[in-house]
């Protein structure tokens, strides 16, 4: 299969599976592991090796032990501001930006017919892979490549960290017609310094974007129909 040829895969079910697979392995999730690995290997919308990974990850979240598989998930993403799903974060970072960015990818989800739970944020990223699922595959494709490069940040950290999720970042930037190539990534920031209070006017972080200190046109648009969500951030 090629995945950089003009003619993108159908990859609905797949980028669901994605979707999923970033999100909280509950015990809900691993109860539906084995349907998840069919719907893969289904629709083959990724080359053989890709598809050998995720299916290890799914074997992995639905035969560990549940602690051990929800701890790691916490550790991973939910402490980590490098591997952080939020896309936003590696943009904006708190800058007053990403309010607005928000909102404008709320509208974008909003006219496509999507609208999110009052707890959802727009640039969650499994949000982001279940919009682009509903989308004709040329589209979706184009939408997610406006993301490759805060993915490929996130995919590197992954994959500095030898976690097996790297795999799923791996697939995004796939089925986005991009390489899934590392890239040199900032270390951690220490708990002190990511805790500490960001300056007034300290203006938005260009970390994890194509052309570092340069404007970053951001075409994702907005998330949830309640238009307090946008403000969330």
């Amino acid at each position: 299969m090629n995945l950089f040829s003009s003619s993108p895969p159908q990859a609905r079910l797949t980028l669901r599976v994605l979707a999923h697979l970033l999100r909280y392995p509950d015990a809900a999730f691993r109860e539906h592991t084995a349907e998840m690995q069919q719907a893969l290997r289904t629709e083959a919308a990724l080359p053989a090796a890709r598809l050998a990974e995720l299916d290890a990850l799914l074997r992995h979240l639905g035969t560990q032990p549940a602690l051990d598989v929800e701890s790691e998930y916490v550790e991973l993403f939910d402490r980590g501001r490098r591997t952080a799903l939020h896309l936003f974060e590696h943009v904006h970072g708190d800058s007053r930006d990403r309010g607005p960015a928000m909102v404008d990818l709320i509208q974008t989800y909003e006219k496509a017919g999507l609208y999110l739970g009052p707890d959802e944020l727009p640039d969650y990223l499994p949000v982001v892979l279940e919009f682009a699922s509903t989308q004709p595959p040329q589209q979706a494709r184009e939408f997610m490549g406006e993301i490759a490069h805060i993915v490929r940040v996130i995919f590197s950290a992954l994959a500095g960290r030898q976690s097996p999720y790297a795999s799923v970042l791996a697939a995004v930037l796939e089925l986005a017609g991009e390489k899934a190539e590392a890239v040199a990534v900032a270390p951690e920031p220490a708990l002190d310094e990511s805790w500490a209070e960001p300056e007034v006017f300290g203006g938005c972080s260009t970390e994890g974007q194509a052309k570092p200190n340069q404007p970053q046109p951001i075409h994702i648009v907005r998330k949830s129909s309640q238009p307090s969500q946008g403000e969330q951030a």
